[in-house]
């Protein structure tokens, strides 16, 4: 049988959720008697398999007992070793098969560690590099859906030298490349919006703004690519009485097992016409970034009907696999879709034809160019 790899963690300030996630797929998998390697990315940046009944709080001050180092290797013989990595040292290839990717924000969700385990020749489960790329970028993703047709709150680009917004305060200030509720500020003004940028942490690699609308809930479903692209019933993420206004990393996250455990209305309570409006949109985004395994695409909306897409999570906590509850389908078997998929359809495909030399034969020397 495959040897499953579950890769979790990541230099991420979403690293804590992600272990929960990864723990979590570790055990589905164990309970579908799937042989399942867990591979804890550190905070460091480094790899290491981790003992199977490893619980969270083992990794609360660092690595957990019984962690062994591996690294990544690309090259001809690409893939996990264990053992000594210098060019002369035996080392012993850990025969992963495919990789379950539980890594949210950060390198594990931007695209990067996809273009990695592509680069080696690593089948994994959940977004290509290319649209892993788009879903992290807020502004971009934004940007194409509005030119899409499709409705989103006016978002902008918001860096020292903005001068000016094109809409009305108070504003909602997010970090551009985040993958979670974590730096997300509300201002009243735009010099207010400003100074957060150099005392907010997530905030200093990019961010956007946006109106800011009191009046707005949060609406999400889990999107399904494979065998056929299948919707989740709508959700509606409840507070836990936190001061406030908006949905909290503490709402989300906190006193429980991730998203699986927070407050939610589920089915959402809202209209026949929100439901169409939802599902139109989710088979546009769909089409034009590519769902791969099970992405979380999030709305905003009010009591009014008015529905705004708001951006998609495309390696949500916990998987989303509590969202499936119409059929209910277990963590275990939903996990086994995705490893379908990712067996049947590559993240990505290269080709060097073209590249026969014909253009470097017939060129001149490289000093005459640069004269």
């Amino acid at each position: 049988m495959e040897l499953i790899g579950v890769v979790f963690g990541g230099r991420s300030p979403e690293h804590d959720i992600s272990i929960l996630t990864g723990l979590q797929a570790v055990r589905a998998l164990s309970s579908k008697k799937v042989p399942v390697v867990p591979i804890y990315w550190s905070k460091q940046g480094e790899f290491y398999l981790i003992d199977s009944q490893a619980e969270a709080k083992d990794f609360a001050n660092g690595l957990p007992p019984k962690a062994s180092p591996i690294y990544l290797r690309l090259g001809s013989e690409p893939g996990f070793y264990q053992g000594a990595s210098g060019l002369l040292s035996k080392s012993k290839r850990v025969d992963v098969d495919i990789v379950v990717n539980c890594c949210h924000g950060g390198p594990g969700e931007d695209g990067t560690l996809q273009g990695i385990f592509d680069q080696a020749n690593i089948s994994y489960t959940g977004p290509t590099a290319r649209a892993a790329a788009l879903g992290m970028d807020k502004l971009s993703f934004g940007s194409l859906m509005k030119d899409l047709g499709v409705p989103v709150l006016q978002r902008a680009n918001l860096d020292s030298t903005t001068e000016t917004l094109p809409f009305e305060g108070p504003y909602i200030v997010k970090p551009r490349y985040g993958g979670s509720s974590l730096g997300i500020d509300v201002v009243e003004d735009l010099a207010t919006a400003k100074m957060r940028l150099s005392a907010n942490v997530h905030l200093r690699y990019g961010a956007v703004v946006e109106p800011y609308r009191a009046d707005l809930f949060d609406l999400q479903l889990a999107v399904r690519s494979f065998p056929e692209l299948t919707l989740s019933p709508l959700e509606r993420p409840m507070k836990r009485g936190t001061a406030g206004e908006i949905l909290s990393y503490k709402d989300k996250y906190i006193a429980g097992e991730g998203m699986a455990t927070a407050p939610r209305e589920l089915p959402a309570k809202v209209s026949h016409e929100v439901e169409k409006k939802v599902s139109e949109i989710v088979h546009k985004v769909a089409s034009v970034i590519g769902v791969r395994s099970v992405f979380r695409v999030d709305f905003l909306a009010s009591e009014g009907d008015e529905l705004y897409l708001n951006e998609v999570n495309t390696i949500p906590g916990s998987l989303s696999h509590y969202l499936w509850i119409e059929p209910k389908l277990s963590f275990g078997d939903q996990l086994m879709i995705y490893l379908e998929e990712a067996k049947s359809s590559p993240s990505t495909y290269s080709t060097t034809a073209g590249a026969d030399g014909t253009v470097l034969r017939s060129a001149s020397s490289v000093a005459s160019k640069l004269a």
